[in-house]
């Protein structure tokens, strides 16, 4: 799988606020919240789901992986999904290490995997 997504019962909002919460403690912050439904709208399109795309980053991490591969850049910032969903609200990412295994760094494959441990990690407390 390329993604890791859970469910949760929270509101949008709700599981939003909590991954903001639980994203600082592994020093990452939301760079930007774009709101798929309202730009939609607003663009004269009808889309009746709510989904949101959260771009995040960690400076020190993207510092790390740019050194290392400045094609990485093409992935950055990591991105988590938060939309409702069969009368829930998900909370998803695409891995890292799916992402960097186009490069075929093993280097990188091993931030990767630690990146996706510490979002994992996220989503889970956040649901």
């Amino acid at each position: 799988m390329f993604h890791y997504t859970v469910e949760t019962t929270k509101s949008i909002a709700d599981a939003i606020s909590s991954l903001e919460e639980h994203l600082k403690e592994e020093k990452f912050g939301v760079l930007w919240q774009f709101n798929i439904k309202e730009k939609l709208q607003e663009k004269g399109v009808n889309f009746d789901q709510s989904y949101f795309v959260l771009e995040v980053c960690n400076p020190h991490e993207a510092k790390r992986v740019l050194l290392e591969n400045a094609l990485v850049g093409y992935f950055l910032p990591c991105k988590i999904v938060v939309y409702e969903a069969e009368d829930k609200t998900k909370i998803g990412l695409p891995k890292p290490s799916s992402l960097i295994g186009m490069v075929n760094d093993t280097k990188l494959e091993e931030i990767a995997r630690d990146i996706e441990n510490r979002l994992i990690a996220v989503l889970d407390k956040s649901k």
